[in-house]
């Protein structure tokens, strides 16, 4: 075996995914082996690394182009659903928010606050093939002379539809627990009073960027799974942050860098596209989500071998502190001591549970190895890489 430390290309890379012989494995499998081969060894054996998340991602939504009438029409205001969607895009173009509540919703009549229905339940009808109703108004002008447009449709009669999200695949995400005497409802979930549980959202070691903490391989133009399709990175995430505190490992111990993300909705599917109510806080959307890292060389290998026990977050208070701005930690935990079920917050066992879905991030992982291992899914060398610490 050569000394020289091992060096490859995207070029070399996808050239072996072509004739087979590229060896892809989940992250999960990696960790183990870079334990028994370390990362030189495990960047001589494999050449790409498969992740995966499904998680509720609030910063979600899609442009969609519901198609002209007669008289032509250039809406100014329009409902999917009893949904409102933003229509400042000129014609029948409109943008659709995850988070974006039914409008006369009978939950929230009764529970101010609660909503059943929203924008990202509307983007899951549409993927599983329902018809939806859009009602569209506008004052009129000389070349779009209609004022009103009513219709149903499904996704496939529209002409185009596109999974637009600012901000996805958070690296890293708080531990939420609830120190006050009363009971929270937060995007985090209910949090019930003096710490009697704990909530956290992430894959761990599945989850994307997690396995390429310093964006080494992560851009524009990255070619991603995204919501049962293709689709791709298109540049870093609202509230992109680099510069959060980081472990030896690279790894961040609080919410870090993110990606935005847009891909066909008519290749996607509605098993990892999913509209949610969270109870006291209102509507997103869970998206499935994985990224595949290519092994260059020893340093990805190693970034790609971090296991749970090596990945850390920080227990923040959302009963007090979170809502005032207040930055104060309550101590590190792993995410292998999340997944065990319980966790140990100022002396006392707290239990916890996951946002995120493990069963759907290896299902997305394993979905991504297969399509790469069978030659249909080739990487992408990002046109330019996420921004890293100080740049």
């Amino acid at each position: 075996m050569s000394d020289t430390p091992v060096q490859k290309t995207y070029e070399e890379i996808n050239a072996r995914i072509k004739t087979g012989e590229a060896v892809i494995v989940t992250a999960e499998e990696m960790v183990e082996i870079v334990k028994t081969k370390g990362a030189e060894g495990a960047a001589r054996e494999v050449d790409v690394v498969t992740t995966g998340t499904f998680s509720p991602m609030c910063s979600s939504g899609a442009f969609l182009n519901f198609g002209q009438m007669t008289p032509t029409i250039k809406a100014s205001k329009v409902w999917i659903n009893k949904v409102s969607a933003y229509a400042g895009l000129a014609a029948v173009d409109c943008y659709i928010g995850a988070t974006e509540p039914v409008e006369d919703d009978p939950l929230n009549k009764l529970y101010p606050g609660e909503f059943l229905y929203g924008g990202g339940h509307v983007i899951e009808d549409l993927l599983a093939g329902k018809k939806v109703f859009l009602e569209a108004k506008a004052y009129g002008t000389d070349c779009y002379l209609g004022r009103k447009m009513k219709k149903e449709f499904t996704l496939d009669e529209l002409p185009a539809a596109v999974l637009c999200n600012p901000r996805n695949g958070y690296q890293n995400y708080n531990c939420a627990v609830n120190l006050s005497d009363k009971v929270v409802h937060t995007y985090m979930g209910t949090l019930k009073p003096n710490c009697r549980n704990a909530n956290y959202c992430s894959a761990g070691e599945l989850s994307p960027l997690f396995n390429d903490p310093h964006y080494k391989t992560i851009g524009i133009g990255t070619r991603i799974f995204l919501g049962g399709g293709v689709g791709y990175v298109t540049s870093p995430g609202t509230q992109h942050n680099p510069n959060a505190p980081r472990r030896e490992n690279g790894t961040p111990v609080r919410p870090s860098g993110t990606i935005m993300v847009q891909g066909d909705m008519k290749k996607m599917s509605s098993r990892f596209i999913r509209g949610i109510s969270i109870l006291g806080y209102g509507n997103t959307m869970a998206v499935g989500l994985g990224i595949p890292i290519p092994i260059l060389n020893a340093e990805m290998a190693a970034f790609t071998g971090v296991s749970d026990d090596e990945l850390f977050t920080q227990v923040i208070d959302y009963g007090y502190d979170y809502s005032n701005g207040i930055n104060r930690t309550y101590g590190e935990v792993s995410y292998a001591q999340l997944k065990t079920g319980t966790i140990e917050v100022n002396g006392k066992k707290v239990t916890t549970a996951p946002l995120s879905s493990l069963p759907m991030a290896r299902e997305i992982a394993e979905t991504l190895k297969g399509w790469i291992s069978d030659g249909r899914f080739l990487l992408n060398k990002p046109a330019e890489l996420l921004p890293d610490a100080d740049e």
